[in-house]
């Protein structure tokens, strides 16, 4: 079983910054890629932007330029770097684990989420 525990969201006016971190624990052999998507109200969960363990990178184009994500291979981490946020980046942010190898399993996995809300 694999546990994503998510960090970093909160509250930031217009032209702000945040940093989310995912942290995925447990017998984990190896993830294929790691990812953030994100929710809002009223609307379907979207990618924003995902990266292999090989270093590629994938970015929704609404975030392109704004976002960036990086992780940590040997700690099992993902982060996103959220800058110049606007209001409709407010979202439920969710990290993902695609393709998680563990001695039992290979699945996803999802966080249980965290709140992004960009207002003034």
């Amino acid at each position: 079983q694999v546990q994503l525990v998510e960090s970093g969201g909160g509250w930031v006016q217009p032209g702000g910054s945040l940093r989310l971190s995912c942290v995925a624990s447990g017998s984990i052999i190896s993830i294929h890629a790691m990812g953030w998507y994100r929710q809002a109200p009223g609307k379907q969960r979207e990618l924003v932007a995902t990266i292999t363990s090989g270093g590629s990178t994938n970015y929704a184009d609404s975030v392109k330029g704004r976002f960036t994500i990086s992780r940590d291979n040997a700690k099992n981490t993902v982060y996103l770097q959220m800058n110049s946020l606007k209001p409709e980046d407010t979202a439920v942010y969710y990290c993902n684990a695609d393709r998680a190898i563990t001695s039992k399993a290979l699945r996803d996995y999802w966080g249980q989420g965290t709140q992004v809300t960009v207002s003034s």
